[in-house]
């Protein structure tokens, strides 16, 4: 596990004070980066949720799809999981905790947006510190490739039909326009330019100069976008936060008890139906994990860089690694 991600928490704390004492210092002079749009997008924020989501997906190779039939039992636990229960155990939490249990600490409309965030966040599974997880874990890393190939392919049919309901069931209005370009922006075009040079530069310099040469130069690249990002956030949010810390806490709450929860729910029907701790433990802790760089690209496109729903995903950056690290050691402890 590498520095960044070993003290992710930390960097993004420092993101939030640097942005903080810039979005004081600069005041209004900051905001044209706010107004920087095309179709409801902001232009600096899609260079760099690019910059962060590119690396992710050149390492990941769709050949290994035609290996997905060895662990057929892991894959199938994993994708209803993700996808049918995870996004809509969130919304639950989200509106337990903020509209219903926290309501005496927060305006209706800003619980409304938290609530959006959470949702977001909860449609997103994770697609590369999951691998950081199945490593930490002894995880079977060709299980863990098949598995984060097909969650992105389900990614790109489910995650807006999932959002749109959710986002509709709990009232909160959305444009649609807004969202599927979003997910086109941030999803397919990286996905596509992911693919594309996984291929190519395999052909012609081969998988070893890929994986030892060229991703490591790639990650400083993924790093510095996504602390440039947190630190535009709150650049913008510097007030907000300033005026209401305790509420960082409040969207905590509800996002740290779904993460538990979704890693129990995955780790006992695991053991249950007899997959193996190497299966068990990176399919469990995929959907417990978030892919927050695409939660926050769309929070903001649908929201705007000064809203509680990039706020709540930005939260979900926070707690990441201390809380996924505590399942880690859960799930080495309960080896079998």
């Amino acid at each position: 596990m590498g520095t960044f991600e070993r003290y992710l928490s930390l960097w993004v704390l420092l993101g939030i004070v640097a942005g903080i004492l810039i979005g004081n210092l600069a005041g209004d002079s900051i905001t044209f980066l706010s107004e920087l749009e095309i179709a409801k997008v902001n232009i600096p924020v899609a260079i760099l949720v690019w910059m962060m989501i590119y690396p992710m997906m050149v390492q990941i190779d769709f050949s290994s799809l035609k290996n997905i039939g060895q662990n057929a039992k892991g894959l199938s636990l994993t994708l209803i999981v993700n996808w049918l229960i995870k996004p809509f155990t969130m919304a639950f939490f989200a509106w337990l905790f903020l509209d219903q249990l926290f309501h005496a600490y927060l305006e209706p409309e800003l619980a409304q947006e938290y609530i959006a965030g959470a949702i977001i966040l909860g449609a997103a599974p994770c697609t590369a510190m999951v691998f950081v997880w199945s490593y930490l874990t002894k995880g079977d890393a060709n299980y863990t490739l098949v598995q984060v190939s097909v969650n992105d392919l389900v990614l790109l049919v489910a995650f807006i039909p999932i959002v749109r309901f959710l986002l509709d069931v709990t009232n909160i209005e959305i444009p649609y326009n807004t969202l599927l370009s979003s997910v086109v922006i941030f999803v397919v075009i990286p996905l596509v330019a992911g693919y594309l040079s996984n291929k190519l530069l395999i052909q012609s310099k081969g998988k070893k100069w890929l994986e030892e040469v060229f991703l490591p130069k790639l990650k400083p690249v993924s790093i510095i976008a996504l602390l440039t990002t947190l630190v535009l956030l709150f650049a913008f949010q510097g007030n907000q936060i300033i005026q209401q810390p305790f509420h960082i806490l409040l969207i905590a709450v509800p996002l740290t008890i779904q993460t538990y929860f979704i890693f129990f729910i995955a780790w006992f029907s695991g053991k249950w139906i007899g997959l193996k701790h190497q299966i068990c433990a990176p399919s469990s802790l995929i959907g417990a994990s978030n892919f927050f760089e695409l939660a926050v690209a769309v929070a903001i496109a649908l929201f705007g860089l000064n809203s509680g729903a990039a706020l709540a995903t930005v939260v979900g950056i926070l707690i990441e690694v201390p809380v996924m690290l505590s399942l880690v050691a859960l799930a080495n402890r309960w080896k079998y």
